[in-house]
């Protein structure tokens, strides 16, 4: 899907990669979108994100797998990057807390809100894979 050989490609694989934050926009049954701040983790081919049980988010990609996510902009509202793709629970997922990668990449950002990594995995349970199927780059 992304073509890293090319400039933007690159660009949108090495967002993916350093970047800490994206934006997963669900859309609600009555068609709000409904955007959410999470954490991510790219593995060259899907994003990995972990959530809580039972919220909107969940219950929006149940009813309707296509989602969005989006990158902050610059101070300058440029280096506008959204992905759309299709997101579903994977229960194969390994735990936040032995997800190696994940773990690393959060580890600071896992105990500055008071948390460990085992209580981290423990309240953000359920693995959430977006596969991207398009991209913008603005």
């Amino acid at each position: 899907m992304l073509e890293t050989h090319t400039d933007r490609g690159h660009h949108v694989e090495d967002r993916l990669t350093h970047d800490d934050l994206l934006w997963l926009t669900t859309v609600s049954g009555d068609g709000t979108p409904q955007p959410s701040l999470i954490w991510f983790y790219w593995d060259g081919e899907t994003v990995l994100i972990y959530s809580q049980p039972n919220t909107p988010k969940l219950h929006n990609i149940a009813t309707n797998p296509r989602v969005s996510l989006n990158f902050q902009a610059n101070p300058d509202g440029e280096d506008v990057v959204i992905l759309a793709g299709i997101a579903v629970v994977d229960t194969s997922a390994l735990p936040s807390n032995l997800h190696d990668a994940y773990r690393q990449k959060y580890a600071r950002g896992t105990a500055q809100i008071g948390m460990t990594p085992e209580s981290l995995a423990a309240e953000f349970s359920v693995a959430i894979r977006v596969t991207p199927t398009k991209v913008r780059v603005l």
